[in-house]
């Protein structure tokens, strides 16, 4: 609980952009409310590895989700500025290696919240994904364009 805990109030803290004792306090009261919750009603919060590796990870992830939300961002921008739109908008199938269910709720929230792409379904290690321009519809190659920066991270972290 403790670490869902501390997870959820550093979001909270980076949301409200401030440091605020007021702000502070409110969101340490609602966020421990939450881990007591979401920890209390589930175990799948107890699969997180919060060992110094799992950390290491976890910085990497949040690097390279920073990077390709950058990278994405862009493309979209090369779309919505084309005099012409070429896009080829379809769904594709990738199979994921994470093994614990929030491990690929972490990837399918990476790859919704990723400009261009959306989880449609999640079936146990495969997800459907809306793709705003498919590349490839070969689920290997899907897979290492749409999960292949995050998988690595996230497997270290969630398993």
């Amino acid at each position: 609980m403790l670490s869902l805990w501390i997870v959820l109030f550093v979001v909270w803290m980076v949301a409200n952009a401030t440091l605020a004792p007021e702000v502070a306090v409110l969101g340490a009261a609602i966020t421990l409310a939450l881990a007591y919750v979401f920890s209390k009603s589930s175990d799948a919060w107890r699969q997180i590895r919060w060992t110094p590796a799992g950390l290491y990870h976890f910085a990497a992830y949040t690097g390279t989700f920073l990077v390709e939300l950058v990278k994405a961002n862009i493309a979209m921008m090369r779309v919505v500025y084309a005099p012409r739109i070429d896009i080829k908008p379809g769904i594709v199938k990738i199979r994921t290696r994470l093994k614990s269910p929030i491990g690929r709720l972490a990837l399918a929230n990476t790859i919704a919240l990723t400009p261009g792409s959306l989880v449609i379904d999640i079936q146990d290690e495969t997800l459907y994904i809306h793709w705003l321009d498919v590349q490839t519809t070969d689920p290997d190659k899907a897979t290492e364009a749409l999960a292949g920066p995050f998988e690595t991270h996230l497997e270290k972290v969630f398993g």
